[in-house]
Protein backbone atom coordinates (compact mmCIF):
# COMPACT_ATOMS: atom_id res chain seq x y z
CA UNK A 1 0.00 0.00 0.00
CA UNK A 2 1.06 3.41 -0.85
CA UNK A 3 2.00 5.51 2.12
CA UNK A 4 -0.29 8.57 0.46
CA UNK A 5 -3.43 6.57 0.46
CA UNK A 6 -2.77 6.77 4.52
CA UNK A 7 -1.55 10.47 4.61
CA UNK A 8 -5.15 11.25 2.37
CA UNK A 9 -7.29 9.38 4.60
CA UNK A 10 -5.89 11.24 7.62
CA UNK A 11 -6.53 14.68 5.67
CA UNK A 12 -10.17 13.74 5.18
CA UNK A 13 -10.33 12.63 8.50
CA UNK A 14 -8.91 15.87 9.83
CA UNK A 15 -10.86 17.48 7.57
CA UNK A 16 -14.81 16.93 8.95
CA UNK A 17 -16.40 17.45 12.00
CA UNK A 18 -18.18 14.17 11.06
CA UNK A 19 -18.07 10.92 13.71
CA UNK A 20 -19.87 9.12 10.45
CA UNK A 21 -17.74 10.66 8.02
CA UNK A 22 -14.17 9.80 9.69
CA UNK A 23 -15.19 6.16 10.17
CA UNK A 24 -16.31 6.00 6.56
CA UNK A 25 -12.92 7.18 5.42
CA UNK A 26 -10.89 4.97 7.98
CA UNK A 27 -12.78 1.80 7.38
CA UNK A 28 -12.22 2.01 3.38
CA UNK A 29 -8.85 2.60 4.03
CA UNK A 30 -8.53 -0.49 6.19
CA UNK A 31 -10.53 -2.43 3.77
CA UNK A 32 -7.90 -1.73 1.29
CA UNK A 33 -5.45 -3.12 3.86
CA UNK A 34 -7.14 -6.16 4.62
CA UNK A 35 -5.20 -9.24 4.00
CA UNK A 36 -1.81 -6.58 3.57
CA UNK A 37 1.28 -7.48 5.82
CA UNK A 38 1.30 -3.97 6.61
CA UNK A 39 -2.66 -3.67 8.18
CA UNK A 40 -1.34 -3.36 11.73
CA UNK A 41 0.87 -0.24 10.74
CA UNK A 42 -1.34 1.25 8.82
CA UNK A 43 -3.55 1.47 11.85
CA UNK A 44 -0.67 2.37 14.13
CA UNK A 45 -0.36 5.48 11.85
CA UNK A 46 -3.66 6.30 11.68
CA UNK A 47 -4.12 6.34 15.59
CA UNK A 48 -1.09 8.35 15.59
CA UNK A 49 1.73 6.93 16.75
CA UNK A 50 3.94 4.58 15.08
CA UNK A 51 4.24 1.23 15.45
CA UNK A 52 8.14 1.31 17.09
CA UNK A 53 6.84 3.65 19.68
CA UNK A 54 9.80 5.80 20.68
CA UNK A 55 12.10 5.90 17.89
CA UNK A 56 15.58 7.29 19.65
CA UNK A 57 14.75 11.04 17.50
CA UNK A 58 13.93 14.06 19.06
CA UNK A 59 12.03 17.24 18.14
CA UNK A 60 15.73 18.77 17.11
CA UNK A 61 16.84 16.07 14.97
CA UNK A 62 13.51 16.28 12.95
CA UNK A 63 13.60 20.47 12.84
CA UNK A 64 16.83 20.37 11.24
CA UNK A 65 16.26 18.04 8.58
CA UNK A 66 15.71 20.15 5.74
CA UNK A 67 15.17 17.40 2.78
CA UNK A 68 13.66 18.66 -0.81
CA UNK A 69 10.47 16.43 -1.33
CA UNK A 70 9.79 13.96 -3.78
CA UNK A 71 8.01 14.75 -6.89
CA UNK A 72 5.28 11.91 -7.11
CA UNK A 73 4.22 9.56 -4.02
CA UNK A 74 6.23 6.60 -4.48
CA UNK A 75 6.48 5.60 -1.10
CA UNK A 76 4.89 2.41 0.56
CA UNK A 77 4.12 2.15 3.79
CA UNK A 78 6.07 -1.12 4.32
CA UNK A 79 9.08 1.03 3.45
CA UNK A 80 8.67 3.43 6.50
CA UNK A 81 7.92 0.97 9.03
CA UNK A 82 11.41 -0.21 7.86
CA UNK A 83 13.15 2.55 8.09
CA UNK A 84 11.67 3.34 11.29
CA UNK A 85 12.57 0.09 12.27
CA UNK A 86 15.79 0.72 11.33
CA UNK A 87 16.31 4.23 13.41
CA UNK A 88 14.97 2.41 16.38
CA UNK A 89 17.46 -0.12 16.41
CA UNK A 90 20.46 2.40 16.26
CA UNK A 91 21.91 2.39 18.94
CA UNK A 92 25.61 3.22 20.59
CA UNK A 93 28.48 5.56 19.20
CA UNK A 94 27.68 7.27 16.24
CA UNK A 95 24.31 6.14 16.18
CA UNK A 96 22.96 9.87 16.23
CA UNK A 97 24.01 10.38 12.69
CA UNK A 98 22.98 7.21 11.61
CA UNK A 99 19.09 7.95 12.59
CA UNK A 100 19.98 11.28 11.31
CA UNK A 101 21.19 9.80 7.47
CA UNK A 102 17.90 7.00 8.08
CA UNK A 103 15.60 9.97 8.95
CA UNK A 104 17.05 11.99 5.82
CA UNK A 105 16.18 8.98 3.12
CA UNK A 106 12.58 8.51 4.51
CA UNK A 107 12.09 12.58 4.22
CA UNK A 108 13.57 12.58 1.05
CA UNK A 109 11.90 9.99 -0.50
CA UNK A 110 8.12 11.37 0.97
CA UNK A 111 6.61 14.05 -1.05
CA UNK A 112 5.73 17.31 0.86
CA UNK A 113 2.39 16.35 2.60
CA UNK A 114 3.84 13.08 3.39
CA UNK A 115 6.59 14.81 4.91
CA UNK A 116 4.22 17.02 7.01
CA UNK A 117 2.38 13.84 8.15
CA UNK A 118 5.65 12.13 9.17
CA UNK A 119 6.98 15.38 10.99
CA UNK A 120 3.78 15.42 13.09
CA UNK A 121 3.80 11.34 13.58
CA UNK A 122 7.04 11.22 14.39
CA UNK A 123 6.52 14.64 17.03
CA UNK A 124 3.36 13.37 18.62
CA UNK A 125 1.43 15.79 17.08
CA UNK A 126 -0.94 14.25 14.44
CA UNK A 127 -4.29 14.98 15.88
CA UNK A 128 -6.40 14.28 13.20
CA UNK A 129 -9.20 12.81 14.87
CA UNK A 130 -8.23 9.18 14.60
CA UNK A 131 -8.71 8.54 18.21
CA UNK A 132 -9.83 5.18 19.80
CA UNK A 133 -13.23 5.45 19.74
CA UNK A 134 -13.35 6.66 16.09
CA UNK A 135 -11.03 3.76 15.19
CA UNK A 136 -12.63 0.79 16.94
CA UNK A 137 -16.00 1.92 14.76
CA UNK A 138 -14.00 1.79 11.63
CA UNK A 139 -12.67 -1.44 12.78
CA UNK A 140 -15.56 -3.15 13.41
CA UNK A 141 -16.87 -1.78 10.16
CA UNK A 142 -14.42 -2.64 7.64
CA UNK A 143 -14.39 -6.01 9.29
CA UNK A 144 -17.99 -6.55 9.48
CA UNK A 145 -18.01 -7.36 13.22
CA UNK A 146 -19.92 -6.09 15.91
CA UNK A 147 -18.24 -2.99 17.82
CA UNK A 148 -18.35 -4.71 21.19
CA UNK A 149 -16.25 -7.48 19.94
CA UNK A 150 -14.01 -4.81 18.97
CA UNK A 151 -13.77 -3.38 22.22
CA UNK A 152 -13.49 -6.41 24.04
CA UNK A 153 -10.29 -7.39 22.28
CA UNK A 154 -8.82 -3.72 22.83
CA UNK A 155 -9.54 -4.26 26.23
CA UNK A 156 -7.91 -7.38 26.68
CA UNK A 157 -5.03 -6.78 24.05
CA UNK A 158 -4.57 -3.26 25.01
CA UNK A 159 -3.37 -2.72 21.36
CA UNK A 160 -5.06 -0.77 18.50
CA UNK A 161 -3.39 -2.42 15.55
CA UNK A 162 -3.21 -5.99 16.52
CA UNK A 163 -7.05 -5.42 17.34
CA UNK A 164 -7.25 -4.75 13.60
CA UNK A 165 -5.22 -7.09 12.39
CA UNK A 166 -7.89 -9.78 13.93
CA UNK A 167 -10.80 -8.01 12.79
CA UNK A 168 -9.63 -8.17 9.18
CA UNK A 169 -8.34 -11.00 9.11
CA UNK A 170 -10.48 -13.42 11.31
CA UNK A 171 -13.47 -12.04 12.11
CA UNK A 172 -15.64 -12.35 15.15
CA UNK A 173 -13.78 -15.68 16.24
CA UNK A 174 -9.91 -14.46 16.00
CA UNK A 175 -11.68 -11.41 18.13
CA UNK A 176 -13.23 -14.21 20.69
CA UNK A 177 -9.41 -16.01 20.80
CA UNK A 178 -7.74 -12.54 23.31
CA UNK A 179 -8.24 -13.31 26.77
CA UNK A 180 -6.39 -11.72 29.75
CA UNK A 181 -3.02 -12.42 30.05
CA UNK A 182 -0.45 -12.03 32.70
CA UNK A 183 2.48 -9.07 32.27
CA UNK A 184 0.06 -7.68 29.55
CA UNK A 185 -2.27 -4.40 31.48
CA UNK A 186 -6.25 -4.04 30.44
CA UNK A 187 -7.02 -0.16 30.13
CA UNK A 188 -8.99 0.66 33.37
CA UNK A 189 -12.94 0.22 34.00
CA UNK A 190 -13.99 4.18 34.88
CA UNK A 191 -16.85 5.77 36.80
CA UNK A 192 -19.28 8.00 35.29
CA UNK A 193 -20.33 11.29 37.97
CA UNK A 194 -23.48 10.85 39.36
CA UNK A 195 -26.04 13.68 40.69
CA UNK A 196 -26.28 12.65 44.05
CA UNK A 197 -26.03 9.53 46.15
CA UNK A 198 -29.29 8.63 46.69
CA UNK A 199 -29.99 8.49 42.97
CA UNK A 200 -26.84 6.75 42.37
CA UNK A 201 -28.40 3.71 44.71
CA UNK A 202 -31.74 4.11 42.99
CA UNK A 203 -30.24 3.79 39.85
CA UNK A 204 -28.21 0.80 40.65
CA UNK A 205 -29.90 -1.54 43.43
CA UNK A 206 -28.12 -3.67 44.79
CA UNK A 207 -24.61 -2.10 44.98
CA UNK A 208 -21.40 -1.55 47.10
CA UNK A 209 -20.75 2.18 48.06
CA UNK A 210 -16.41 2.29 48.35
CA UNK A 211 -14.39 5.67 49.20
CA UNK A 212 -12.85 7.38 46.19
CA UNK A 213 -9.66 8.33 47.18
CA UNK A 214 -7.55 11.32 46.17
CA UNK A 215 -4.76 8.47 45.24
CA UNK A 216 -3.35 7.61 41.61
CA UNK A 217 -5.07 4.47 39.55
CA UNK A 218 -2.44 1.38 39.97
CA UNK A 219 -3.31 -2.19 38.12
CA UNK A 220 -1.15 -5.03 39.52
CA UNK A 221 -0.29 -8.28 37.79
CA UNK A 222 1.63 -11.18 39.49
CA UNK A 223 2.65 -14.49 38.38
CA UNK A 224 4.43 -16.50 40.85
CA UNK A 225 7.32 -14.26 42.39
CA UNK A 226 7.57 -12.16 39.17
CA UNK A 227 5.21 -8.93 39.67
CA UNK A 228 4.06 -5.88 37.74
CA UNK A 229 2.88 -2.39 38.77
CA UNK A 230 0.92 0.08 35.97
CA UNK A 231 -0.23 3.54 36.39
CA UNK A 232 -4.32 3.89 34.57
CA UNK A 233 -2.75 4.57 31.33
CA UNK A 234 -0.72 1.14 31.51
CA UNK A 235 2.62 3.14 32.17
CA UNK A 236 4.95 0.15 33.84
CA UNK A 237 6.09 1.69 37.27
CA UNK A 238 7.68 -1.52 38.99
CA UNK A 239 10.70 -0.13 39.06
CA UNK A 240 9.78 2.43 40.94
CA UNK A 241 7.55 1.00 44.04
CA UNK A 242 9.58 -1.22 45.39
CA UNK A 243 7.36 -1.78 48.67
CA UNK A 244 4.42 -2.31 46.83
CA UNK A 245 6.18 -4.93 44.45
CA UNK A 246 7.24 -6.55 47.91
CA UNK A 247 3.69 -6.42 49.50
CA UNK A 248 2.24 -7.82 46.64
CA UNK A 249 4.72 -10.74 46.46
CA UNK A 250 3.73 -10.92 50.02
CA UNK A 251 -0.09 -12.35 49.22
CA UNK A 252 -1.55 -15.93 49.73
CA UNK A 253 -2.07 -15.98 45.99
CA UNK A 254 0.39 -17.22 43.00
CA UNK A 255 -0.93 -15.36 40.11
CA UNK A 256 -3.34 -12.23 40.41
CA UNK A 257 -4.55 -9.47 38.65
CA UNK A 258 -5.54 -6.27 40.59
CA UNK A 259 -7.19 -2.75 40.19
CA UNK A 260 -6.90 0.04 43.02
CA UNK A 261 -5.76 3.08 43.92
CA UNK A 262 -2.38 4.01 46.20
CA UNK A 263 -1.42 7.17 48.06
CA UNK A 264 0.93 8.32 50.10
CA UNK A 265 -0.73 9.42 53.96
CA UNK A 266 0.55 11.47 56.34
CA UNK A 267 1.25 10.76 60.16
CA UNK A 268 -2.27 11.03 61.00
CA UNK A 269 -3.06 8.69 58.35
CA UNK A 270 -4.59 11.47 56.28
CA UNK A 271 -4.09 11.34 52.44
CA UNK A 272 -1.25 13.69 51.34
CA UNK A 273 -1.42 15.67 48.58
CA UNK A 274 -1.61 14.34 44.80
CA UNK A 275 1.13 15.25 43.45
CA UNK A 276 3.63 13.81 46.13
CA UNK A 277 1.82 10.58 45.43
CA UNK A 278 2.57 11.13 42.09
CA UNK A 279 6.13 11.75 42.24
CA UNK A 280 6.92 8.44 43.42
CA UNK A 281 6.13 7.03 39.50
CA UNK A 282 9.00 9.74 38.03
CA UNK A 283 12.60 7.90 37.20
CA UNK A 284 14.48 9.87 40.02
CA UNK A 285 11.29 9.18 42.35
CA UNK A 286 11.25 10.15 46.53
CA UNK A 287 11.68 6.38 48.18
CA UNK A 288 11.48 7.97 51.67
CA UNK A 289 7.99 9.13 50.78
CA UNK A 290 6.26 5.13 51.04
CA UNK A 291 3.16 4.29 49.14
CA UNK A 292 -0.28 2.43 50.59
CA UNK A 293 -2.38 0.44 48.40
CA UNK A 294 -5.88 0.08 48.54
CA UNK A 295 -7.56 -2.91 46.32
CA UNK A 296 -10.88 -2.75 44.78
CA UNK A 297 -11.16 -5.34 42.60
CA UNK A 298 -9.51 -8.51 41.24
CA UNK A 299 -9.77 -9.41 37.37
CA UNK A 300 -7.87 -12.96 37.59
CA UNK A 301 -6.81 -15.06 40.84
CA UNK A 302 -4.97 -18.50 40.29
CA UNK A 303 -5.98 -19.32 36.55
CA UNK A 304 -9.41 -18.12 36.91
CA UNK A 305 -10.18 -15.22 34.47
CA UNK A 306 -12.71 -12.90 36.60
CA UNK A 307 -13.79 -9.46 34.20
CA UNK A 308 -17.48 -11.11 32.87
CA UNK A 309 -17.62 -12.42 36.29
CA UNK A 310 -20.41 -10.04 38.34
CA UNK A 311 -18.63 -7.28 40.95
CA UNK A 312 -20.14 -9.45 43.81
CA UNK A 313 -18.20 -12.60 42.93
CA UNK A 314 -15.12 -10.43 41.90
CA UNK A 315 -15.29 -8.75 45.36
CA UNK A 316 -15.40 -12.75 47.43
CA UNK A 317 -11.86 -13.47 45.46
CA UNK A 318 -10.40 -9.86 46.29
CA UNK A 319 -10.91 -10.67 50.03
CA UNK A 320 -9.21 -13.92 49.26
CA UNK A 321 -6.44 -12.44 47.78
CA UNK A 322 -5.54 -9.17 49.42
CA UNK A 323 -7.65 -9.47 53.19
CA UNK A 324 -7.29 -5.66 54.66
CA UNK A 325 -6.18 -4.07 51.90
CA UNK A 326 -9.35 -3.55 50.00
CA UNK A 327 -10.57 -0.44 49.98
CA UNK A 328 -13.22 0.83 52.70
CA UNK A 329 -16.79 0.28 51.85
CA UNK A 330 -20.06 -1.15 52.71
CA UNK A 331 -21.88 -4.33 50.09
CA UNK A 332 -25.23 -3.58 50.11
CA UNK A 333 -26.10 -0.83 52.38
CA UNK A 334 -28.93 0.94 53.36
CA UNK A 335 -29.24 4.54 52.92
CA UNK A 336 -28.61 5.54 56.13
CA UNK A 337 -25.11 2.95 55.58
CA UNK A 338 -24.43 5.02 52.41
CA UNK A 339 -24.19 8.15 53.99
CA UNK A 340 -21.89 7.51 56.89
CA UNK A 341 -19.29 5.57 54.04
CA UNK A 342 -19.48 9.16 52.58
CA UNK A 343 -19.13 10.80 55.59
CA UNK A 344 -16.77 9.11 56.89
CA UNK A 345 -14.44 9.26 53.40
CA UNK A 346 -14.86 13.36 53.61
CA UNK A 347 -13.85 13.13 57.27
CA UNK A 348 -11.01 11.10 56.24
CA UNK A 349 -9.74 14.04 53.50
CA UNK A 350 -11.21 11.61 50.59
CA UNK A 351 -13.22 12.65 47.24
CA UNK A 352 -16.24 10.85 47.74
CA UNK A 353 -17.77 7.67 46.92
CA UNK A 354 -18.19 5.25 43.94
CA UNK A 355 -21.43 3.61 43.55
CA UNK A 356 -20.84 0.07 42.01
CA UNK A 357 -23.35 -2.39 40.66
CA UNK A 358 -22.68 -5.68 41.97
CA UNK A 359 -24.06 -7.09 38.91
CA UNK A 360 -21.84 -5.88 36.50
CA UNK A 361 -18.87 -7.29 35.00
CA UNK A 362 -15.97 -5.24 34.31
CA UNK A 363 -15.76 -2.81 31.44
CA UNK A 364 -12.57 -1.86 31.09
CA UNK A 365 -11.85 1.55 28.91
CA UNK A 366 -15.39 2.02 29.47
CA UNK A 367 -16.98 4.59 31.42
CA UNK A 368 -20.50 3.69 31.76
CA UNK A 369 -23.14 4.23 34.65
CA UNK A 370 -22.24 0.38 36.77
CA UNK A 371 -19.97 3.25 38.68
CA UNK A 372 -20.72 6.33 39.55
CA UNK A 373 -18.90 8.41 41.23
CA UNK A 374 -20.48 10.77 44.27
CA UNK A 375 -18.33 14.10 44.95
CA UNK A 376 -19.57 17.15 46.80
CA UNK A 377 -17.71 19.34 44.54
CA UNK A 378 -18.60 19.19 41.01
CA UNK A 379 -15.06 18.90 38.63
CA UNK A 380 -14.63 18.02 35.26
CA UNK A 381 -10.89 17.30 34.20
CA UNK A 382 -10.42 19.52 30.95
CA UNK A 383 -7.33 20.18 28.57
CA UNK A 384 -5.13 23.59 28.76
CA UNK A 385 -5.58 25.39 25.48
CA UNK A 386 -3.11 28.40 25.92
CA UNK A 387 -2.69 30.64 29.36
CA UNK A 388 -2.75 34.25 29.65
CA UNK A 389 0.10 36.89 31.39
CA UNK A 390 -1.09 37.95 34.08
CA UNK A 391 -1.21 41.22 35.34
CA UNK A 392 -0.58 43.49 38.85
CA UNK A 393 0.82 40.77 41.70
CA UNK A 394 1.17 38.26 39.03
CA UNK A 395 2.74 40.17 36.43
CA UNK A 396 5.28 38.33 34.46
CA UNK A 397 3.64 34.64 35.24
CA UNK A 398 0.95 32.32 33.17
CA UNK A 399 -2.35 32.96 34.67
CA UNK A 400 -5.61 32.42 33.28
CA UNK A 401 -5.69 29.22 31.74
CA UNK A 402 -8.06 28.68 28.54
CA UNK A 403 -9.89 25.11 28.97
CA UNK A 404 -11.01 22.89 26.41
CA UNK A 405 -13.47 20.03 27.22
CA UNK A 406 -12.33 16.63 24.48
CA UNK A 407 -14.47 16.01 21.05
CA UNK A 408 -15.75 12.59 21.19
CA UNK A 409 -15.62 12.60 17.82
CA UNK A 410 -12.21 12.62 17.21
CA UNK A 411 -12.41 16.78 16.59
CA UNK A 412 -9.81 19.51 18.73
CA UNK A 413 -11.05 19.97 22.13
CA UNK A 414 -13.69 22.35 22.48
CA UNK A 415 -13.40 25.71 24.58
CA UNK A 416 -15.33 25.96 27.40
CA UNK A 417 -14.00 29.13 29.47
CA UNK A 418 -11.50 30.41 31.39
CA UNK A 419 -9.90 30.58 34.96
CA UNK A 420 -7.38 31.81 36.83
CA UNK A 421 -8.58 31.44 40.58
CA UNK A 422 -7.27 28.32 42.80
CA UNK A 423 -3.83 29.24 41.22
CA UNK A 424 -0.98 29.22 43.96
CA UNK A 425 2.18 30.80 43.85
CA UNK A 426 3.62 27.91 43.73
CA UNK A 427 1.35 26.82 40.69
CA UNK A 428 1.81 30.33 39.03
CA UNK A 429 5.46 29.48 38.78
CA UNK A 430 5.50 25.97 37.51
CA UNK A 431 2.57 27.17 34.97
CA UNK A 432 5.59 29.80 33.44
CA UNK A 433 8.15 27.34 33.50
CA UNK A 434 6.79 24.76 32.31
CA UNK A 435 3.75 25.49 29.65
CA UNK A 436 6.73 26.60 27.36
CA UNK A 437 7.56 23.30 26.73
CA UNK A 438 4.21 22.76 25.29
CA UNK A 439 4.25 25.92 23.30
CA UNK A 440 2.29 25.46 19.93
CA UNK A 441 2.42 29.41 19.14
CA UNK A 442 2.05 32.96 21.27
CA UNK A 443 0.75 36.00 21.31
CA UNK A 444 1.80 39.30 22.69
CA UNK A 445 -0.59 38.33 25.94
CA UNK A 446 -1.00 34.54 25.58
CA UNK A 447 1.13 31.79 25.15
CA UNK A 448 -1.17 28.42 23.36
CA UNK A 449 -0.36 24.70 24.19
CA UNK A 450 -0.45 21.30 21.94
CA UNK A 451 -3.33 19.96 23.95
CA UNK A 452 -1.65 17.89 26.28
CA UNK A 453 -1.76 18.56 29.49
CA UNK A 454 -5.36 17.75 31.36
CA UNK A 455 -6.20 20.03 34.32
CA UNK A 456 -9.26 19.10 37.25
CA UNK A 457 -11.24 22.36 37.56
CA UNK A 458 -14.27 22.59 40.54
CA UNK A 459 -17.16 24.39 39.21
CA UNK A 460 -20.36 25.16 40.25
CA UNK A 461 -22.48 24.55 36.94
CA UNK A 462 -22.67 25.47 33.14
CA UNK A 463 -24.54 28.00 31.59
CA UNK A 464 -25.07 28.12 27.79
CA UNK A 465 -22.80 30.59 25.87
CA UNK A 466 -22.67 31.93 22.76
CA UNK A 467 -18.97 33.22 23.53
CA UNK A 468 -17.54 29.69 22.84
CA UNK A 469 -18.04 27.46 20.10
CA UNK A 470 -19.61 24.32 21.70
CA UNK A 471 -22.32 26.51 23.10
CA UNK A 472 -21.59 26.16 26.65
CA UNK A 473 -19.91 27.72 29.17
CA UNK A 474 -18.39 27.15 33.26
CA UNK A 475 -19.70 28.56 36.14
CA UNK A 476 -17.41 29.54 38.23
CA UNK A 477 -14.68 27.34 37.57
CA UNK A 478 -11.10 27.11 40.02
CA UNK A 479 -7.94 24.57 39.67
CA UNK A 480 -7.95 21.70 41.82
CA UNK A 481 -4.63 20.41 40.79
CA UNK A 482 -3.05 19.06 37.59
CA UNK A 483 -3.69 15.61 36.29
CA UNK A 484 -0.13 13.98 35.34
CA UNK A 485 -1.92 10.28 35.27
CA UNK A 486 -4.34 11.40 33.11
CA UNK A 487 -4.06 12.08 29.14
CA UNK A 488 -6.06 14.32 27.09
CA UNK A 489 -7.87 11.28 25.51
CA UNK A 490 -8.75 10.59 29.18
CA UNK A 491 -10.47 14.12 29.60
CA UNK A 492 -14.15 14.91 30.10
CA UNK A 493 -16.04 15.49 26.78
CA UNK A 494 -18.10 18.29 25.43
CA UNK A 495 -21.28 15.85 25.85
CA UNK A 496 -20.51 15.58 29.42
CA UNK A 497 -20.18 19.62 30.00
CA UNK A 498 -23.41 19.81 28.17
CA UNK A 499 -25.36 17.85 30.50
CA UNK A 500 -25.11 19.84 33.08
CA UNK A 501 -27.36 22.00 31.42
CA UNK A 502 -30.59 21.67 33.45
CA UNK A 503 -33.47 20.80 29.95
CA UNK A 504 -34.62 24.36 28.61
CA UNK A 505 -32.60 26.38 31.13
CA UNK A 506 -30.10 29.02 30.90
CA UNK A 507 -27.95 27.68 33.80
CA UNK A 508 -27.87 24.69 36.23
CA UNK A 509 -26.24 25.68 39.68
CA UNK A 510 -24.33 22.41 41.17
CA UNK A 511 -24.17 23.99 44.71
Amino acid sequence: MLFAEVVATSEAVAATRSRLTKVSALAALLRRAEGAPEVETVVAFLAGAPRQGRIGAGWRTLVELDIPPAAGPDLTVHRVDELLDAVARTSGKGSGARRAELLGALFGAATADEQRFLHHLLTGELRQGALEGVMLDAIAAAGEVPAESVRRAFMLSGRLPATAAAALSGGAAALADFGLELGRPLRPMLASPAASLSGALDELGSCAVEYKLDGARIQVHRDGDEVHLYTRTLREITASVPELVALVRGLPVDRVVLDGETLALDDDGRPRPFQETMSRFGATSERELLLHPYFFDCLHLDGADLIDRPLRERTAALRRAVGELTIPGVLEPTAGQADEVLAAALAAGHEGVVVKSLDSPYQAGRRGKAWQKVKPVHTLDLVVLAAEWGHGRRTGYLSNLHLGARDPDGGPPVMVGKTFKGLTDELLAWQTREFPKYEDHRSQWAVFLKPELVVEIALDGAQVSTRYPGGVALRFARVVRYRPDKEPADADTIDAVRALLPAGGQVVDLG
